[in-house]
């Protein structure tokens, strides 16, 4: 999916050279930066340019991501490229979603978090584990240009959580069709079926 729209031409082609990566979350920029690996990309993060962290006001999983794209991409003058990926649980009315680092609090605690489902979970015994992953990616250019792409997983969630590998809620978040969880996954099987890897597959295809 574009921005532009869904014809192949309206697309925009990234060059060779910078690119910002508009988050201050260490384990998000490393996993995006292996995802654009051998992309010809120098790939720098919103953390390492001492960048603000914009305000998330938009509602949806694209309006933050583009929020924060176009808001990189202005003050550093490069190419930025932002994610905004999010939990849903069915049972939770698809809660946290958008807000899903914020039930962290302020110092962003993905343990929280995830107690924090799992006590909202327990209070409906009967209800189903349902739940999946979105990533929206959004490229922004400094000329207020904008393509984005959507990307998701299915799975259910477990408690306790297991693995300590990945970030945010990986540990309680086991994929259709697997027996480990996304915290158990190493990075390139990850990858392979994850929302951002979905997300990232559509975006390589559109604008390399």
């Amino acid at each position: 999916m574009s921005g532009e729209g869904n014809e192949p031409q309206a697309i925009r082609k990234l060059q060779p050279g910078k690119l910002v990566i508009a988050s201050h979350n260490a384990g998000k920029v490393r996993e995006i930066a292996a995802l654009l690996e051998g992309r010809g990309l120098d790939v720098i993060s919103a953390g390492d340019l001492d960048l603000p962290e914009p305000e998330e006001t938009g509602t949806t999983f694209v309006m933050n991501a583009e929020l924060k794209a176009r808001a990189a991409a202005d003050l550093s003058g490069l190419p930025a490229l932002a994610d905004d990926s999010g939990l849903c649980v069915d049972a939770l009315g698809g809660d946290p979603g958008i807000f899903s680092a914020r039930w962290g609090g302020e110092n962003k605690d993905f343990n929280h978090a995830m107690g924090l489902v799992e006590d909202k979970l327990a209070a409906q015994p009967d209800a189903p584990r349902d739940a999946h992953f979105v990533c929206a990616l959004a490229l922004a250019w400094p000329d207020g240009h904008v393509e984005w792409f959507e990307g998701r997983v299915d799975g259910t969630l477990v408690w306790p959580p297991r693995g300590t590998k990945g970030h945010g809620y990986d540990p309680v978040f086991l994929p259709i069709g697997y027996d480990i969880t996304f915290g158990e996954m190493d990075e390139p099987a990850k990858n392979e079926i994850s929302h951002r890897g979905d997300a990232f597959r559509q975006m390589v295809a559109a604008v390399f």
